[in-house]
C-alpha cells in the first residue's frame, strides 16, 4: 500500500507525527517510462535489561512501480540499492548501503505485490538525521535522496512507550526471523492512509520500566479512536490488565469496518490501578470508507458547548485552553481555530473538557472560564488579550494566587554599613533603592509543585503590561539576578534587598 505517488518528481510525504518517533514517508523517482515508489518508516525501541535502544526501518516497494530485468531466460527480478546514514553533525553514527532485491516472477504484468525489507540497528540517545538514498538498479536513473529528523531517547529504569506501530499482519512465529517478536510474525503496516479494501488495523508497541512506577500492581493498557480535529471518541474504550514488568509488549486489532472517512488519532495509553494516565501516545492516520455515511456531529444543543455562537468568542475561549493543552492538542485547536466550522468549534470546546471530566464536562468548563473571564478583564493590554500575557498565563495554569502583593512605587532603605536592610556583604551608606513597579504572588500548594511558589512580575516601562522576571516553582524563569534588576542596578549584586526578603518570605 502506499500514498499519493503518481508523480514523475520526488515526494516527501510525512503524515505521522514526529512526536511519537515515527514517520511515513512516500518516495518516487522517474524510472523510464515509470515511477519506482516506495513507503519508509521508522520505529525506535529499547531493550530494558540492557540499556539498548535500536531502530527498526521498513521500506515497501510496489513491484508494479520497479523495473524488472531478466535474469535468465523467462526469469525476471528488479533491484533497488538502497543506503541508509544516521549521523549527528558530521558524525556519522551508522551506514549501510544495500541492494534489495523483488522475487524472482515469470510475468511482468503481473506485479500485483510488495517488496519488504526490514533492518535493525543500535543507537545511542540523540537526535540524529536520517539520510535514505533510493536508487533503481535496473533503470539506472538518478537516486532520489530522502532526509528526516530521528529521536532515540530512554531513560534507563525510567518507565517510557516504544514508537506506536501499524501491523499488516501478525500470526504466530515457527521458524523466527528480521519480524519475529515475542513468538509472532509482525509485517508493519507502513503507510497512515487506510482505504476501504482494509476491515481492520491492528496495533504494537512496548511499555517498558513500568515497574519502578507501580511496583507489584497490575496496569491497564488501552485503546481507542478519536477525532483528530475535535478529539472526540469515536469508539469505545477497550482495556486489558496486564501485569507490570519490565517490558509489557502490547498488541491489539481495531474494526474499522465502520469507521467513515476522515483524519483521526489511534490513541493508546497505560493506567495505574487508580485509573489515571501514566503513559500515552497517539498516532494520526486517514480512513477512506466512502460507503459509510459519516455520523452528524454529535448534538450539542443541549451542551455548554451550543451557548456560544459567536466564532470569535468560541476562538477566543479556545485559544485559551492552550496553557493547560497538551502539544498535541494544541496542534488541534490551532486548525480548529482557522476552520470556519461554528460546529467543529464547538465539538472542540465540548470534548476538550469531556475528556478531562466526563461526568460534569460544563462545571469543568464554567470553573475554567471564570479565569478566562478574569484574564481577559484584568490583564489584557491593548493589541495583547489577557490570556497572552505572563500574569494570565500564570493565572490561568495555576489558578487565583493566594497571596498578592501590588507594589507601584516601593522604595527599600539601607541604614549604615554592617547594619542594613540587604545582606551583611553592603558595606552602603544612609540612602534608598527606589524599585519598578512589581507584583509578588504566592501559591501556597501548586499543583504538581512544592508549597510555597512565588512568582515576581515587573512593569518596566511603567506602561501597565507585567512580564515575569522570576519564580522558584519547576519550569519557570529564573533569574538569579532578578532584584538588581527590579531595582534598576541600584542593588549590588551580590546582595539581598527588602524586596528579595519578601520574596523569601512570600509576602
Amino acid at each position: 500500500m502506499h500514498f499519493c505517488v503518481n508523480k514523475s518528481k520526488c515526494i516527501d510525504m510525512k503524515k505521522l507525527s514526529l512526536y511519537l518517533l515515527a514517520v511515513s514517508l512516500t518516495l518516487a523517482v522517474s524510472a523510464q517510462s515509470k515511477n519506482i515508489s516506495a513507503v519508509f518508516s521508522y520505529a525506535t525501541f529499547t531493550i530494558p535489561e540492557q540499556n539498548s535502544h535500536y531502530v527498526e526501518t521498513c521500506l515497501s516497494f510496489d513491484a508494479w512501480t520497479m523495473t524488472f530485468a531478466e535474469i535468465e531466460p523467462g526469469k525476471f527480478r528488479a533491484t533497488a540499492e538502497i543506503t541508509l546514514i544516521a549521523k549527528i553533525g558530521d558524525s556519522v553514527c551508522y551506514w549501510k548501503k544495500y541492494n534489495l532485491n523483488s522475487p524472482v516472477v515469470n510475468d511482468t504484468n503481473t506485479l500485483g505485490f510488495n517488496v519488504i525489507d526490514l533492518q535493525r540497528f543500535s543507537l545511542a540517545n540523540g537526535i540524529y538525521d536520517l539520510d535514505i538514498t533510493i536508487r533503481d538498479v535496473v533503470s539506472n536513473a538518478k537516486p532520489v535522496n530522502v532526509s528526516d529528523k530521528l529521536i532515540v531517547f530512554y531513560e534507563q529504569d525510567r518507565p517510557a512507550m516504544s514508537s506506536l506501530q501499524l501491523i499488516a499482519s501478525a500470526t504466530k512465529t515457527t521458524n523466527p526471523n528480521v519480524f519475529s517478536r515475542h513468538g509472532y510474525d509482525m509485517e508493519p503496516y507502513i503507510n497512515d492512509y487506510l482505504p476501504e479494501s482494509i476491515k481492520q488495523i491492528s496495533y504494537y508497541y512496548e511499555v517498558y520500566n513500568i515497574d519502578s512506577e507501580v511496583g507489584k500492581d497490575a496496569v491497564v493498557t488501552c485503546y481507542y479512536i478519536e477525532d483528530f480535529e475535535t478529539g472526540a471518541r469515536v469508539t469505545d474504550i477497550v482495556s486489558k490488565r496486564q501485569s507490570a514488568s519490565k517490558i509489557i509488549p502490547v498488541f491489539g486489532t481495531i474494526d474499522i469496518s465502520k469507521l467513515p472517512s476522515g483524519h483521526y488519532n489511534l490513541m493508546v495509553e497505560v493506567l495505574n490501578r487508580d485509573g489515571e494516565t501514566l503513559l500515552y501516545k497517539k498516532l494520526p492516520f486517514f480512513r477512506s470508507n466512502p460507503n459509510v455515511e459519516p455520523e452528524p456531529l454529535s448534538d450539542y444543543a443541549a451542551t455548554f458547548a451550543a451557548q456560544y455562537t459567536d466564532t470569535a468568542v468560541l476562538n477566543t475561549y479556545i485559544d485559551a485552553l492552550m496553557h493547560i493543552s497538551s502539544p498535541d492538542e494544541r496542534k488541534a485547536a490551532k486548525e480548529v481555530i482557522k476552520s470556519k466550522s461554528l460546529d467543529k468549534k464547538q465539538a472542540y470546546l465540548y470534548n476538550f473538557w469531556a475528556k478531562r471530566n466526563p461526568i460534569s464536562p460544563a462545571k469543568a468548563w464554567n470553573d475554567y472560564r471564570v479565569l478566562v473571564d478574569y484574564v481577559l478583564k484584568e490583564f489584557s493590554y491593548p493589541l495583547t488579550p489577557g490570556h497572552h500575557t505572563d500574569r494570565g498565563r500564570v493565572y490561568l495554569q495555576y489558578g487565583p494566587p493566594d497571596f498578592v502583593r501590588d507594589e507601584k512605587n516601593f522604595v527599600g532603605t539601607t541604614t549604615s554599613a554592617g547594619n542594613n536592610e540587604f545582606s551583611n556583604e553592603y558595606e552602603g551608606s544612609m540612602g534608598h533603592i527606589y524599585y519598578l513597579p512589581y507584583q509578588l504572588w504566592r501559591y501556597n500548594q501548586p499543583k504538581a509543585d512544592q508549597p510555597n511558589r512565588v512568582f515576581i512580575f515587573w512593569d518596566e516601562f511603567r506602561s501597565g503590561y507585567y512580564k515575569l522576571l522570576h519564580s522558584n516553582a519547576k519550569g519557570e524563569i529564573q533569574d538569579m539576578k532578578w532584584e538588581q534588576v527590579l531595582s534598576n542596578r541600584q542593588l549590588p549584586e551580590n546582595a539581598i534587598g527588602e524586596v528579595g526578603k519578601q520574596f523569601q518570605r512570600g509576602y
